[in-house]
């Protein structure tokens, strides 16, 4: 599933090759894509789009027409893709929406999605206010230190849950959630209300840095992910415990990573990342990439 860095992939690429860009059309393959607002298709076309920006795992891009704005909202779920015109697609009778631009880099945008679980949005401003609050919490990537610490020490759950949590948490799911723990040492186990201040300040640092990384490295094709221009994300080559169950731990205790199953499957090192406190966390993501290369 597409999470917080693969969506900002998508809106940082469609920003730069469609924005400025006058649609000219807007198709669907099948009504029942759109979640809500389908009445409202006709208004896009011969709308100007102005801006494209991120909400979790979702991406939004905003059309305007004189003074008025609305916003088609894409939801990616577990296979849904963003592709321009130009990128081959298999399958296409899994494309169910299409917008058509003129005076732009690509032609069109292409909504594919064989597995539904995502939809389109299509949405006034109060709309796309009332979209992000009832399913989105803090970003991790701008959230201060203390809205970061309030929500760890107002809650007793399992810390994995939480940072997967998108009303507390916005955009982190499984594969992230496993990279950052086992890079701060912290067992997805652990209660999030017991963390001691340098592990909450630890845990933000390292959420961010893997988060950043991942964009910077497009993202993680684990599976279905594929940017708007069709290329694959690479930091799968950065992940240092997701889907390595019985390997080596890379930081080379000794141990073999293993896989626990809860709500989602979580990969651990037992040694570093003990109930009681790291044994050894990674101080940067540089120092994680020189462990994995070595």
């Amino acid at each position: 599933m597409p999470e917080l860095p693969e969506a900002e992939v998508v809106a940082r690429q469609i920003r730069s090759r469609l924005t400025g860009a006058r649609l000219i059309d807007a198709v669907l393959g099948r009504r029942d894509i759109v979640r809500e607002g389908v009445g409202t298709l006709s208004w896009y076309r011969k709308t100007r789009l102005v801006s494209v920006e991120r909400y979790g795992k979702s991406v939004a891009l905003r059309f305007e027409k004189g003074a008025e704005a609305r916003y088609v909202v894409a939801e990616l779920g577990m296979t849904g893709l963003l592709l321009f015109d130009a990128v081959p697609i298999r399958h296409p009778r899994h494309v169910h929406a299409e917008l058509i631009f003129e005076g732009s880099a690509e032609r069109a945008l292409r909504y594919w999605n064989p597995r539904r679980f995502g939809r389109l949005s299509l949405l006034d401003a109060s709309g796309l206010d009332r979209y992000i609050s009832r399913r989105f919490g803090y970003d991790p990537l701008t959230v201060s230190r203390e809205e970061f610490a309030g929500l760890l020490s107002h809650r007793r759950g399992r810390l994995k849950s939480l940072l997967m949590h998108q009303q507390t948490v916005a955009g982190i799911g499984n594969i992230y959630a496993n990279e950052i723990l086992f890079r701060a040492g912290l067992h997805p186990n652990a209660l999030a209300n017991r963390l001691r201040p340098d592990r909450i300040d630890r845990l933000l640092r390292i959420t961010r840095e893997v988060l950043t990384q991942a964009i910077d490295c497009g993202g993680s094709s684990v599976r279905d992910f594929f940017a708007p221009d069709g290329t694959e994300g690479m930091y799968k080559r950065h992940h240092l415990v997701y889907g390595k169950e019985g390997e080596p731990c890379p930081n080379r205790c000794g141990e073999t990573i293993r896989r626990l199953q809860s709500e989602r499957s979580s990969f651990i090192c037992v040694s570093c990342q003990g109930r009681r406190g790291p044994a050894r966390a990674f101080r940067t993501n540089e120092e994680a990439a020189s462990i994995k290369h070595h």
